[in-house]
């Protein structure tokens, strides 16, 4: 059986220059994490608040922690004080809720607007003109950093459906950048798991979010 090293290592050399792997490292324990990290892996993503605030104290403190999973607005205190990016915006109750604890913490919080591209109805997030109308508001949140966008295509072996959903979110953040210039860290683009990443390359990722395809099935 490979090692999580070997398949981190295998996963490294087939990323381009100036794209991020965020290791998915929900419902694995510590040591799993360890040996990503003793491999060179240092940026770990989590999408429960509880897990990340225990996972936090035991990892060392050079390790960058993101969140992207759906954040209820009465657990910022387990995720912001933690994390360099949350990358899973996904309404304006979050979103406002983000600015008041920036505010009142004096903090700077840099997140990702996720957009709904998936087929299915379960997946969170906001469409491309409600992204497009929070950002030329940008001004209204001082506390928040808007770094880019991030997004889950459907759960389907249809290369074609996956592309198609990719080419949405790339097309947004692409007419982002020409309308609203203003957003000069408005930079990232969050899409690829381990299921669609090397698709996710070529419609634009700087972050990919892969878990099962480095640590193996989830122990927990």
């Amino acid at each position: 059986m490979e090692s999580v090293a070997s398949r981190l290592e295998s996963i490294l050399s087939e990323l381009p220059s100036g794209v991020r792997l965020a290791a998915v490292s929900k419902f694995h324990p510590v040591d799993r994490l360890m040996e990503a990290y003793r491999a060179g892996q240092r940026i770990f993503a989590e999408n429960r608040p509880q897990e990340l605030a225990a996972k936090v104290p035991q990892m060392p403190s050079d390790t960058e922690w993101h969140f992207i999973g759906h954040l209820q607005t009465n657990k910022l205190k387990l995720v912001l004080p933690y994390v360099s990016l949350v990358q899973s915006v996904d309404s304006l109750h979050l979103l406002q809720a983000i600015e008041a604890w920036g505010a009142a913490n004096g903090r700077t919080v840099r997140v990702l607007l996720e957009q709904h591209i998936a087929s299915e109805e379960t997946k969170q997030g906001f469409s491309g003109p409600e992204i497009l109308d929070i950002l030329r508001d940008a001004a209204s949140y001082p506390h928040i950093r808007f770094r880019g966008l991030m997004g889950m295509a459907s759960l389907t072996d249809d290369v074609e459906q996956i592309e198609e959903e990719f080419s949405w979110i790339a097309g947004l953040k692409a007419a982002v950048n020409e309308n609203l210039p203003e957003l000069k860290d408005f930079t990232e683009l969050s899409i690829g798991m381990s299921h669609d990443w090397r698709i996710a390359l070529g419609f634009g990722a700087t972050i990919v979010r892969i878990g099962t395809a480095i640590f193996g099935p989830r122990e927990y």
